[in-house]
């Protein structure tokens, strides 16, 4: 290679075998690097949570996701909620996308009534049918977080909840 007195390089009328020969090693070394790395999405996943088990073809289910202790214990923003309405015959589904992994859990309830919040006898005992993720049951209260947590991973993941 030639530069010229502008600072061009310009190829010589005949190449010089060096400069091909060097051309060759060159090409060759970039060809042997590894291919670059591209940064990719994180990968998120996608629960779908089924509720099997309905007797009673009415109203909807709330449903609340935490996926922290915190939101689990109402002390928190929850991750996502859901009112699904119930009719027909099999089972309720819905799904939730771009879930960060980590540890997730579901409540539940069956407003049989639709009047939007899950109903309770004078001693604040529930009167309509409730569930929690894992089917995990409560005592004297909602299931334990350590009790219904469950490991949202990338990818998919599944909960069946047996309601009513």
């Amino acid at each position: 290679m030639i530069v010229n007195r502008f600072g061009v390089a310009v190829m010589p009328t005949r190449p010089d075998p060096r400069h091909l020969a060097l051309a060759a090693l060159t090409l060759a070394a970039l060809c042997a690097l590894p291919a670059p790395v591209r940064a990719t999405e994180p990968q998120t996943g996608v629960l779908t949570v089924t509720f099997q088990g309905l007797k009673t073809r009415t109203g909807a289910i709330m449903l609340s996701l935490a996926c922290s202790e915190a939101a689990y214990g109402d002390k928190a923003p929850v991750t996502g909620q859901a009112m699904i309405p119930v009719s027909g015959d099999g089972a309720v589904m819905i799904t939730f996308k771009g879930l960060a992994p980590g540890r997730c859990a579901i409540k539940a309830f069956h407003d049989v009534n639709g009047d939007g919040k899950m109903g309770t006898n004078p001693f604040g005992i529930p009167t309509e049918p409730f569930a929690f993720s894992n089917n995990a049951h409560g005592a004297m209260g909602p299931a334990k977080w350590a009790d219904a947590s469950f490991e949202v991973t990338a990818g998919d993941n599944a909960q069946t909840l047996d309601i009513d």
